[in-house]
């Protein structure tokens, strides 16, 4: 029998994470085995992570597929770097279908909340629904995922009752957005630093709209994907460690961190060091009671986690 495309995907990716980070190698779609140096508070929260399985269908139109990362893939992660919680983000991949998030919620109980993606003409009924099930939050994907900010204005009032917040992945057009967000009712939160482009960085116009954001005060970003924009590369990032350092200097209440595991961006054969990502931190954060807020009081507040 022939396979899909996906399911190909997922056996050749398999075999060439094998052979990128040898055969002894404890965790899926992350490079290296050792434990990072910094341990995470009790409670500390991966803010940032996604699941694929592909007995459920991409969206028509996907340009991120790959292969399936389960949620026991992602267990023997927490393992290493010493987490619990973690809140799963409905990908790109799968439009506005949350099934393998839900699934990820109903078999996490407490230690997970979701982040949907779904379409203007939701109900009443399933926002409900979702937020019984754990969902914290709306996503908008202006990067890979090809979404318009059509019916945002309603969406985010909608959600605002719920006490969820709006979450976007900007790309490069955080600029010519921002004061659409600054208008928004109630909690924005902008992913992977806001994409601010390298080697500009504080001094493109995507950080001066960023900081704008969060001088309001309403506006959370998450310290995530710091390969994304990178020119310096791993494994310090040192050009988006001035960005990561601005804003830790000034907002440390407003910034959250989160892994970007199976770090869908990427090649199967230049997964990053996980273990390391977390260590970026001890150089941007030197301070414990700053790193705290960020990997758990912020999160623990803002998604509701007990």
């Amino acid at each position: 029998m022939a396979l899909s495309r996906r399911r190909f995907l997922q056996a050749t990716g398999s075999l060439s994470v094998l052979g990128a980070m040898g055969a002894a190698a404890s965790v899926p779609y992350s490079q290296g085995e050792d434990r990072p140096r910094l341990v995470p508070p009790s409670g500390s929260v991966d803010c940032h992570m996604h699941l694929y399985d592909s007995r459920v269908p991409a969206a028509p139109g996907a340009t991120l597929l790959p292969p399936d990362a389960s949620l026991d893939d992602y267990r023997q992660l927490q393992r290493r770097l010493g987490l619990r919680r973690m809140v799963i983000v409905t990908p790109s991949t799968y439009g506005t279908d949350n099934r393998v998030m839900l699934e990820g919620l109903a078999r996490s109980g407490t230690d997970a909340r979701g982040i949907a993606v779904v379409a203007s003409t939701v109900s009443d009924e399933e926002l409900a629904r979702l937020h019984g099930a754990g969902v914290r939050g709306i996503r908008f994907n202006l990067s890979t995922g090809g979404q318009a900010l059509d019916g945002i204005e309603l969406l985010a009032a909608r959600v605002n009752e719920l006490g969820w917040h709006v979450q976007l992945a900007t790309g490069p057009l955080l600029a010519d957005i921002a004061p659409r967000l600054a208008a928004l009712p109630g909690k924005v939160v902008i992913d992977h630093m806001g994409h601010v482009p390298q080697p500009e960085g504080v001094l493109s116009p995507a950080f001066k709209a960023l900081d704008g954001l969060m001088q309001q005060g309403r506006t959370w970003v998450k310290l995530s994907g710091p390969y994304l924009r990178s020119k310096t590369g791993a494994p310090h990032f040192e050009d988006v460690g001035l960005v990561a350092r601005r804003l830790i200097s000034h907002y440390p209440q407003r910034l959250l961190w989160g892994s970007d595991w199976p770090h869908p961006t990427q090649s199967l054969q230049n997964k990053p060091d996980d273990a390391a990502l977390l260590d970026t931190l001890l150089d941007w954060a030197p301070d414990d009671q700053v790193r705290q807020l960020i990997l758990r009081d912020n999160p623990v507040d803002l998604y509701g986690f007990a």
